[in-house]
C-alpha cells in the first residue's frame, strides 16, 4: 500500500512546487528566495503530516493487532509539526500547527484513558487546515 501513495504524494509535491514557484515568480523576486524555500518546506512538511494522519488513521483500524501503531503516528506528526513550526514566521500557519498540536493531544489523552479507538476527525481537519494554508 506504501508502495501505492508514493506516486501520488510525488505528484502532489510537483503540482504544490509548481504552484509555489509561479507565485514566487509572479511576486517578482521581491519576496527572495528564503521565502520560497519556506513556502517549498511548509507544503512538503505539510503532505509529511497528511501521509501521518493517514498512517494514524490505519493505526486506529489495527489498534487492536498493534497499540504501538497509534503511538508511532502520533509521534510522527508531532516531529513534522516542530519541523514546520520552526520554519514559518507565518500566523496562519502557526495558528494551524497548534491547533493540529491541541488534537494531537487530545488523541494522545484519550488513548491513555483506555479509548482503543479514539476520533482522530480533529486531528484530519486540522491537518488538512494545514495543508491549505501551506498552499498558495
Amino acid at each position: 500500500m506504501a508502495a501505492s501513495r508514493r506516486p501520488r504524494r510525488g505528484r502532489r509535491i510537483a503540482i504544490v512546487t509548481a504552484a509555489v514557484a509561479a507565485t514566487a515568480l509572479t511576486a517578482g523576486l521581491t519576496t527572495g528566495c528564503d521565502a520560497v524555500n519556506k513556502a517549498l518546506d511548509c507544503v512538503q512538511t505539510a503532505d509529511a503530516i497528511a501521509d501521518s494522519v493517514t498512517d494514524l488513521q490505519q493505526a486506529v483500524e489495527n489498534a487492536s493487532n498493534d497499540p504501538t501503531q497509534l503511538d508511532e503516528s502520533l509521534a510522527a506528526i508531532d516531529k513534522n509539526l516542530d519541523k514546520i513550526g520552526d520554519k514559518t514566521d507565518n500566523a496562519d500557519v502557526n495558528k494551524a500547527v497548534d491547533d493540529l498540536g491541541k488534537a494531537v493531544d487530545n488523541v494522545r489523552t484519550a488513548i491513555r484513558n483506555g479509548d482503543r479507538t479514539p476520533d482522530i476527525s480533529p486531528v484530519t481537519d486540522a491537518a488538512g487546515e494545514l495543508t491549505k494554508v501551506c498552499t498558495p
